[in-house]
């Protein structure tokens, strides 16, 4: 799986933060979105999953791994 979010969507709710805290955090000059861990390890793949979900302005893209 590969995160990415988009910056022009995300509204800095911090719902993926609260939800995923080990790949998510927020920007400090403007509360956004930035990914910690682009390619999350497979323990936190569920809260990833559940934060993508979570997210209200859907800013959060998720890839499969191509890497096989």
């Amino acid at each position: 799986m590969r995160v990415t979010v988009d910056a022009e969507r995300c509204i800095g709710s911090g719902m993926c933060v609260l939800t995923a805290g080990e790949v998510f955090d927020q920007r400090q000059d403007d509360g956004r979105a930035i990914v910690l861990r682009p390619e999350p390890p497979a323990g936190t793949r569920d809260s990833v999953r559940e934060a993508a979900g979570l997210c209200p302005a859907a800013a959060i893209v998720l890839s499969a791994d191509r890497r096989a």
